[in-house]
């Protein structure tokens, strides 16, 4: 009886596993049919094969609406390594179509990985010619995707426009848009407005053979979605005046800023020296990116935007300004000039020119000794109390002119410059410092640092008596009604209209009745300037100080301005040297449609200047980093 229900006890116990065995495998079963996606994605990756098809890159346009930036037509090279034959394929044929060698072939294929399934690059850029040829072979596990490439019609703008390239892993980390073989603009506009000139990507289905041919699309495309193209947009840039900019600045070290005071917009925005943006497209571009990284003239770095500069001279505009406003300067008021002026036992030297002088004729002469009184008298104000106060009262009057912080420009990498304040002296000098420690600055120099943004910036604020527009290189989003509200808003400087009078008069005069900027003067547009030359501490080998840097502010015409310039000359000598031509010749292409002197224009295309600083830089490197 006993071994009977032990029979039957073992009898139960097989039912029950062999229902737990049922209940497990049904269970499983329905996982993997109606929760689990993976083997349905297995076997349709056998069926099936899933493209990204990439969007038409956004267009950029000048203000005249001619291109800066259009695409043209090219390939995409992939390959699935297990739709490969195992018969292998004619590879030298192949690597001779795709203008690769065969080690280039090897480690794609290498990288791809035996008998996956994922798509793979294998090489980019190729024409539409090569695309033809390729297609007849018909090389199986290889095919084409559609993309497009940048072409530059004018060839300016390098590092204002910026480039494209492939994302590498931070991209891909930082943003979840993009994968391996995206493209991502960098640098310039390309940059800044990625979001908008990328478009959208799409998505298209392919039917397979058993074989892994591709026998037409996976249910007539119905589960096909179409990529959207990328947004046009016209910048603020005149196309033929930038082209014009970067032809007077070949042999030279620097940067041209022009602005539209009325609106802001950056009418040329050149860094010196620059590329060809064309070098950046296509499979030349990583050469291009090493030697342009071996050069110590930094042609891919935007001066204009991110360059720290000794404004010089063309900072005693400010300097007037504050003074009258602060009401320890007027228009009449007289100033000694014994070729500078003395302090202690220091000297701020100034060149010959007639002394006494009031405000519009210093103005009109650069002299220095003169606005170092107004300097003086603007620390040392009773009012205040202190030297400290005074100090910090213009160092606000500064910082309104927009100096020392970014101006807010559209495009990335803005520097702020520097404005010295009461704590940066207080650091420095342990809190024992007077109205003479600080003196360089009336003219400019010592601590004071700008970009040619901010410089040309403070040309549209006195052109506009007194309020400036945020600098901005986009000027109308395609589809979109206007830009970003901020481009639109005034920002008022601290300083009265009314004071601006007799500063932009000796600007005037400056151009027009003998002053330093004479070679400035168009006959009938009452050109305003400004010239500078800021002092450095560069020096040779020998220890022999290397010549001062060039500057011009200029605006015109005076009662109605059109056209703002800064031009900064590295090494330039004097601002009326060559910096004053440059800028002339600019206003008088953008004013006049047209360039009467061509004695001036040949002997600023002749100009070449001997940069001995970066060449000494550029030994030194090329010893320590030889060619590979």
């Amino acid at each position: 009886m006993a071994a009977k229900n032990r029979g039957v006890q073992r009898y139960h116990r097989l039912q029950y596993a062999v229902l737990a065995a049922a209940i497990i495998i049904l269970g499983r079963l329905f996982y993997v049919q109606l929760v689990d996606d993976r083997y349905e994605a297995m076997a349709a990756a056998n069926i099936m094969r899933t493209d990204i098809e990439y969007p038409m890159r956004g267009e950029v346009l000048d203000r005249r609406g001619e291109y800066l930036i259009r695409n043209r037509v090219c390939y995409d090279v992939m390959v699935v390594t297990r739709d490969i034959p195992k018969e292998g394929f004619d590879s030298v044929r192949l690597a001779k179509i795709l203008n690769i060698s065969m080690e280039k072939l090897r480690r794609e294929l290498r990288r791809a990985g035996p008998n996956s399934r994922a798509p793979h690059l294998v090489v980019g850029y190729l024409s539409q010619e090569a695309k033809l040829i390729f297609d007849e072979s018909d090389f199986r596990g290889f095919y084409t995707r559609f993309r497009t490439a940048r072409e530059y019609p004018r060839q300016v703008g390098g590092n204002l426009l910026g480039y494209v390239s492939e994302v590498d892993e931070s991209h891909i980390r930082r943003w979840k848009y993009y994968a391996v073989g995206d493209y991502i603009g960098i640098g310039g506009v390309e940059s800044a407005y990625e979001t908008l000139l990328r478009g959208e990507k799409g998505v298209s289905y392919y039917a397979k053979d058993t074989r892994g041919a591709i026998v037409g699309s996976y249910e007539d495309g119905a589960h096909d979605i179409l990529p959207i193209k990328g947004t046009q947009l016209t910048s603020t840039i005149d196309g033929r005046l930038q082209e014009f900019a970067e032809k007077l600045m070949v042999g030279k070290v620097g940067a041209v800023v022009a602005i539209e005071p009325s609106t802001g917009e950056i009418l040329v925005m050149v860094s010196s020296p620059t590329y060809n943006p064309d070098m950046m497209v296509g499979r030349q571009r990583n050469t291009s990116v090493v030697e342009m990284t071996r050069n110590m003239r930094q042609p891919q770095f935007t001066r204009a935007l991110k360059e720290h500069y000794a404004p010089g001279s063309t900072f005693k505009l400010v300097q007037g300004l504050i003074g009258l406003e602060e009401g320890v300067l007027s228009p009449g008021d007289k100033y000694p000039c014994n070729n500078g002026y003395t302090y202690g036992k220091r000297t701020l030297k100034c060149h010959t020119h007639d002394s006494p002088l009031t405000l519009r004729r210093a103005v009109a002469e650069s002299c220095n000794a003169y606005f170092c009184y107004v300097f003086k008298n603007i620390i040392t104000n009773p009012k205040y109390g202190s030297v400290k106060e005074g100090m910090r009262r213009w160092s606000d009057y500064v910082k309104s002119f927009g100096f020392g912080d970014k101006l807010g420009c559209d495009l990335y990498g803005e520097s702020r410059g520097f404005v010295p304040t009461v704590e940066y002296y207080d650091k420095g000098y342990d809190g024992r410092w007077n109205w003479g420690t600080a003196m360089s600055c009336a003219i400019g120099q010592g601590e004071m640092a700008c970009t040619p943004l901010q410089m040309a910036n403070l040309g549209a604020i006195i052109a506009n008596r007194g309020y400036y527009y945020i600098p901005h290189i986009i000027k109308k989003i395609d589809g979109k009604d206007s830009i970003d509200s901020r481009f639109y808003e005034r920002h008022y400087v601290k300083i009265s209209p009314s004071n601006f009078t007799p500063i932009i008069d000796g600007m005037w005069m400056s151009v027009n009745d003998g002053g330093t900027s004479k070679a400035a003067k168009l006959d009938g547009w009452d050109v305003c300037g400004k010239t500078g030359t800021a002092e450095h501490n560069r020096r040779d080998e020998n220890k022999n100080k290397y010549p001062d840097h060039s500057t011009f502010l200029s605006f015109a015409p005076k009662d109605d301005p059109r056209i703002a310039v800064s031009v900064y000359i590295e090494h330039g000598g004097f601002g009326s040297e060559i910096a004053v031509p440059i800028a002339s010749l600019i206003e008088e292409l953008y004013l006049t449609d047209t360039i009467q002197r061509q004695e001036l224009l040949k002997k600023v295309l002749d100009y070449r200047i001997n940069y001995g600083y970066y060449d000494a830089k550029q030994r030194k490197y090329d010893q320590a980093h030889p060619k590979k």
